[in-house]
C-alpha cells in the first residue's frame, strides 16, 4: 500500500513503525473472512484493509480525524484474527494501538463517552473498586431495561456482565510447590479476575503448586495495562508496564511470569515493544507465559480423577491469534480425560475483546449470539474458556455451566469440583 507520510512525520518511531506496516498489506483480502465486524456488517471500513486505509490517512492527515473514522476504528474488537490470516504478516496491533491512541489524542468525544471511557480504567483496574461497583451492579440489574430505553446502553451492558458474589482471592505471598521443587513462577494476580472469578487464580496456584513449582503472588504488581491500550490510553499503558517490572525485579528472579488472563497475556508478550529499550521488559516478555501454554510446557501432573464429561473449548481471540497458542488447551482438556468438542467458527470472537462488549454492546451481543449458538450445536455438557472476559459476555447466553479450561485440569489432578458445575 501507498503512502504519503513526510520526513517530519517518519522521524517519529511510532508512525515509522505504523509506516513500515502499511506498506505490507496488498489489499488482498484475506483477512475479510476471518473479521467478525465485517462478516456481521459487510462494510469494507469495518474490515482490516479498511480500516489500515482509515488509519493510514488519518496519521497522514494529522489532527482531529473524521468522526466516520472514529466510528469505523472504534469497532474494531482487537482480535488480532486478521494478523492469523494476513500472507503479508502485516503487524495491524500496531496500526491498531497506533489509531486509538491518534484519536484519544486528537478526537473530542460527546461527554457520555468520554465518562465512560474515563470511569473504566479508574474502576476495572483496581480490584478494589470493582468489586464495590459489582456489589452495586448487583442491586442495579433490576433496573436495566430503564437504562436501556434511556439509551444508556454500555451501562446496561455492564449490568448484564455483574457475576454472583464470589470469595476474596488469595492475598500477595507464596505457595510452596508439592513434592521436589522444579521452580519458582510469579503469577499475574489481575485486576478483573480476582473480582469476578477468583476461583480461577486458586485452581492455577493449586495446579502449578502440584506441578511442583512455588507460586508467587507478587506485592506491587497491578494491571497489565491492557484496558488503557483498548482505550487509546498508551502512556497509562506503559506505566502499569513499568509499575510491574519494577514489582518482579524485586521479588524475582522467576523462571516464568503466568497469567490465567488470555488478553493478559498477550500484553505481557508485547512488554518489549510496549517499553522498547528496557531490557527487564523484553526479559519478562520472553518469560510470560498463559497459564495453559506453561502447563502444556511443564507436564500435567498425573491424573488422579479423569475428567469424562463433554467439553466444548472455547478459544479467546488473545489467546490462538494474539499469541499463536492453538491446538494445546483441548489437548490438555483430553489429556485430563475430558471429551473435548469443537466449536463451529471457532476463529470468530465472542464479542468480549477487553472492554468492547462495554463501548459496542450491540455488536459484542451479535457476536455473543452467535458464537451461543454454536455452542449449543456442540451438545457439550461445560463450556470451558481461557479468559475471564470470555466467561462474563457468554455467561447470560450459554446455557450451560463456563468455566476456565484450568479449574477443569485441576479438578482432574486432585483438586475441588469447580464451583460453576454444581454438586
Amino acid at each position: 500500500m501507498q503512502t504519503a507520510f513526510t520526513a517530519n512525520q517518519l522521524a517519529d518511531p511510532q508512525t515509522a513503525a505504523s509506516h513500515a506496516e502499511i506498506r505490507k498489506c496488498v489489499h488482498c483480502g484475506f483477512c475479510t473472512a476471518t473479521c467478525p465486524t465485517y462478516v456481521l456488517l459487510g462494510d469494507e471500513r469495518d474490515s482490516p484493509r479498511g480500516r489500515i486505509e482509515l488509519i493510514k490517512a488519518m496519521l497522514e492527515d494529522g489532527g482531529a480525524p473524521p468522526k466516520e473514522t472514529v466510528t469505523h476504528v472504534d469497532r474494531c474488537l482487537s482480535c488480532l484474527a486478521c494478523v492469523t490470516a494476513c500472507p503479508s504478516g502485516v503487524d495491524y496491533a500496531q496500526l491498531i494501538d497506533h489509531g486509538r491512541a491518534h484519536i484519544e489524542a486528537h478526537y473530542h468525544r460527546p461527554w457520555p463517552e468520554r465518562a465512560l471511557r474515563w470511569a473504566i480504567p479508574h474502576v476495572l483496574t483496581r480490584p478494589g473498586r470493582l468489586r464495590a461497583a459489582l456489589s452495586l451492579g448487583r442491586l442495579a440489574r433490576p433496573f436495566e431495561p430503564v437504562l436501556r430505553a434511556l439509551k444508556l446502553s454500555g451501562l446496561a451492558a455492564l449490568l448484564r456482565l455483574v457475576p454472583r458474589p464470589a470469595a476474596r482471592p488469595a492475598a500477595a505471598g507464596a505457595v510452596r510447590a508439592e513434592g521436589a521443587v522444579r521452580g519458582r513462577v510469579a503469577l499475574l494476580q489481575g485486576c478483573v479476575e480476582p473480582a469476578m472469578a477468583p476461583s480461577i487464580r486458586a485452581a492455577a496456584i493449586r495446579l502449578m503448586s502440584r506441578a511442583g513449582f512455588e507460586v508467587v503472588l507478587v506485592e506491587g504488581e497491578g494491571c497489565c495495562g491492557a484496558l488503557s491500550e483498548h482505550l487509546g490510553r498508551a502512556d497509562e499503558a506503559r506505566d502499569f508496564a513499568a509499575a510491574n517490572l519494577r514489582a518482579w525485579t524485586r521479588a524475582g528472579p522467576f523462571d516464568a511470569i503466568v497469567t490465567t488472563a488470555a488478553g493478559c497475556g498477550t500484553t505481557l508478550k508485547a512488554y518489549g515493544h510496549r517499553l522498547a529499550g528496557d531490557p527487564d521488559a523484553a526479559e519478562a516478555a520472553a518469560r510470560a507465559r498463559d497459564i495453559l501454554e506453561f502447563i502444556g510446557e511443564v507436564g500435567l501432573p498425573p491424573v488422579t480423577r479423569p475428567g469424562v464429561m463433554s467439553v466444548a473449548y472455547h478459544a479467546p481471540c488473545s489467546l490462538q491469534h494474539g499469541q499463536g497458542i492453538k491446538a494445546g488447551p483441548a489437548e490438555l482438556l483430553a489429556q485430563a480425560g475430558y471429551d473435548v468438542r469443537p466449536i463451529a467458527e471457532g476463529h470468530l470472537c465472542c464479542g468480549s475483546a477487553g472492554v468492547y462488549n462495554i463501548l459496542q454492546p450491540q455488536i459484542a451481543g451479535r457476536l455473543r449470539d452467535r458464537k451461543a449458538a454454536n455452542i449449543a450445536r456442540t451438545g457439550a455438557a461445560v463450556v470451558a474458556a481461557g479468559n475471564v472476559g470470555c466467561i462474563a459476555q457468554m455467561a447470560p447466553a450459554v446455557g450451560v455451566p463456563l468455566v476456565h479450561p484450568v479449574e477443569l485440569l485441576d479438578w482432574a489432578t486432585g483438586g475441588p469440583r469447580p464451583a460453576a458445575l454444581g454438586g
